[in-house]
């Protein structure tokens, strides 16, 4: 009998059963789809050695006024620039939380330090530098005050009642001891927030006379959100905001650049859910923010508040001036906000608006575009084409182009719905963390999330925006950024094993994020050191739905399958295909019943395959898992013939 061809549709279908889904692929992992056939994705190399504190959350890349190249990245602890192939610290310090006259009690033998201070208002994990360090004589103490100054400290604990807290020395008390001798300045960092979205039960968390004063709560509604930024430019300047908190900007033409740190933008809103620069026209518009400025009690998260035109330090609506102020109506917060072709759209929890430029007196038109169309996290969305994506708030994925649209997704249960072990949905409550990113090299959207039952992105779900296919896997990419300033695309991974090496923290926690060029080469490259280099296979595989003949009886007929002949471009390496063979549907797995033939290792001197197997369904898996593989598949050539509608199976 003649070769048949088994066509498959590129994408995957994972709302089908593998019956049902005959002539297209099921399942994959590390894999994309270019011109109707399955690849394995590039591969991905770490920039520098340098390991960030904490998860990023947020990053942008712009050039300043000569051409220089800088990408920002916010993580739950610091804000760093990243410039000519090295970061650097510049997270703003929060002077209004300085403490001063802070004494010291150390014990000999020890590298515990307990800094003393009463009412201090700190908490563990809090960053903090020391500045104006003396210490007594006489033999107390052998710490010397740059053993203070010189590098950064993270809070191990804190007294209950609020009056000392504890750091970790780099070298042992080799004194007697201090007894709250000494004296130092403390000035934490800026508080982003916590790792993780988390339920809040302290007091006064949730609706008013839901407890009793003073007590925490037992249950809760309220979230709190893991700590997060908006990164944008104004100009060649870099405009941070902490989410929930306050404004900064960084100049890379001021002092030395590099070494200075973010400073606070006078006169702006000290509490925002995000903000953004609508650059056509110059304004810094936040979102989400206080109806009084200055005062963080006053946040209200449907409320807009965006600066004077070409002064983002004016915030008062005046008659010779273009601030202003306005509130949406539908939802009960703002999520987040993209620009977009000549507009910025804006999506609340529930609806989303088109804010565009109009110039005075009105400033700027805003519009109800589209309801029940909420939006998961601020970084769920991305402009592209014409268009704005959107992963919804309670499932599913929505499109603007000037109507609000549902986007056909046939991999919707497997990321939004768990049933069972086998297929975990998203953990909705770390929705926070959903971060869209753009892969224009690839025509991709990944939005990399959590899984059930995990508080740290471990999986994507990627659109190919060009031509509507989808497929999943477990890349985990805690922020991505498109190849727009840089020749590749740049993302973060957090570790939360990994120790943090920038900036050095002295007693620092577990938990770092990696920074990687993407789509470079074939393999994961890592840079434990200046001078070492450690290079891992990307393993990736693609399964398909059953084929059957087409033949009279609809799968009542056995198949024969003789041999068949492998149809691979630019195949580097090899490629292991297996075939799967299933006498009835539900035979799912091995102890069901599912056998299979192979793997059948491919390179480029395979020109046939012969086989001799029998059953009525049958799929096939093409995988790889060796430094230097690579692929694109073509099309399934094989020797089938119809053996009857009976007899014992599995046969192989």
């Amino acid at each position: 009998m003649p070769l048949a061809k088994i066509p498959l549709k590129p994408g995957f279908n994972k709302q089908a059963t593998a019956s049902q889904a005959m002539g297209e692929w099921i399942d994959g992992n590390n894999v994309r789809f270019r011109y109707g056939s399955p690849e394995k994705i590039g591969g991905w190399e770490q920039i520098t050695t340098s390991l960030m504190v904490g998860a990023v959350r947020a990053q942008w890349s712009w050039t300043d006024l000569t051409g220089r190249r800088y990408a920002a990245l916010g993580t739950n602890k610091c804000l760093y620039i990243y410039d000519a192939d090295a970061l650097y610290d510049i997270t703003p310090l929060d002077t209004t939380r300085q403490k001063t006259s802070c004494t010291f009690t150390s014990t000999t033998g020890s590298t515990t330090v307990t800094v003393n201070k009463t009412a201090h208002g700190f908490i563990v994990g809090e960053l903090i530098k020391f500045t104006a360090v003396t210490l007594p004589g006489g033999g107390a103490t052998t710490f010397v005050a740059t053993d203070f100054t010189t590098n950064t400290f993270e809070i191990k604990t804190v007294a209950t009642n609020n009056n000392s807290f504890t750091i970790t020395m780099a070298v042992t008390e080799g004194g007697t001891g201090m007894s709250s001798q000494g004296s130092s300045t403390v000035t934490p960092y800026y508080f982003v927030g916590p790792l993780v979205s988390t339920l809040g039960y302290g007091w006064g968390a949730g609706p008013w006379g839901l407890s009793t004063w003073g007590t925490p709560r037992t249950v809760s509604t309220t979230d709190i959100s893991s700590g997060d930024w908006s990164l944008d430019n104004y100009g060649e300047n870099l405009i941070a905001t902490i989410k929930d908190g306050s404004t900064f900007i960084w100049y890379p033409s001021a002092g030395t650049g590099v070494n200075t740190r973010a400073v606070l933008v006078p006169n702006n809103p000290t509490a925002t859910i995000q903000t953004i620069v609508s650059d056509r026209d110059r304004h810094l518009i936040h979102l989400g923010t206080e109806t009084t400025i200055g005062d963080p009690t006053t946040q209200d998260p449907m409320f807009i508040r965006f600066s004077d035109q070409e002064d983002i330090e004016v915030y008062e609506p005046t008659s010779t001036n273009t601030a202003g102020t306005f509130r949406l109506d539908d939802g009960t917060s703002i999520i987040g906000a993209v620009r977009a072709k000549d507009y910025i759209l804006v999506v609340t929890d529930t609806a989303a608006y088109t804010i565009q430029f109009v110039g005075p007196p009105y400033t700027f038109s805003i519009r109800k575009v589209g309801s029940n169309c909420g939006l998961i996290g601020k970084h769920a969305l991305v402009f592209i084409n014409g268009a704005v994506f959107w992963m919804g708030d309670s499932g599913g994925f929505f499109k603007f182009d000037g109507t609000v649209n549902d986007v056909p997704c046939l991999v919707e249960d497997f990321v939004f719905t768990t049933l069972g072990d086998d297929n975990l949905g998203i953990n909705f409550a770390q929705g926070s963390q959903v971060y869209a990113g753009l892969n224009t090299l690839y025509t991709e959207i990944n939005w990399f999330y959590c899984k059930d039952g995990s508080t740290n992105i471990d999986r994507l779900v990627s659109l190919n925006y060009d031509d509507g296919t989808w497929t999943t896997g477990d890349l985990a990419r805690t922020t991505y950024e498109d190849a727009k300033v840089f020749k590749f695309p740049y993302a973060t991974k957090y570790d939360p094993d990994a120790t943090p090496t920038i900036p050095v923290v002295n007693g620092v926690s577990s938990g770092a994020s990696y920074y990687f060029i993407q789509e470079k080469g074939k393999n994961e490259v890592l840079r434990p050191t200046a001078t070492t280099i450690s290079t891992n296979a990307i393993s990736c595989y693609i399964r398909s739905g059953d084929f059957e003949l087409d033949l009279e009886g609809n799968g009542e007929y056995f198949l024969k399958i003789r041999r068949f002949i492998p149809d691979f471009k630019n195949l580097e390496g090899s490629a292991d295909v297996t075939i799967y063979l299933r006498a009835y549907p539900a035979d799912t797995t091995i102890a069901k019943g599912e056998t299979s033939i192979g793997p059948f290792t491919i390179n480029t001197a395979t020109d046939k395959v012969d086989t001799r197997a029998r059953a009525r369904l049958a799929s096939l898996r093409i995988e790889s898992d060796s430094i230097d593989d690579n692929w694109r598949y073509g099309i399934f050539r094989v020797d089938i013939q119809p053996d009857g509608r009976g007899g014992s199976f599995p046969q192989t």
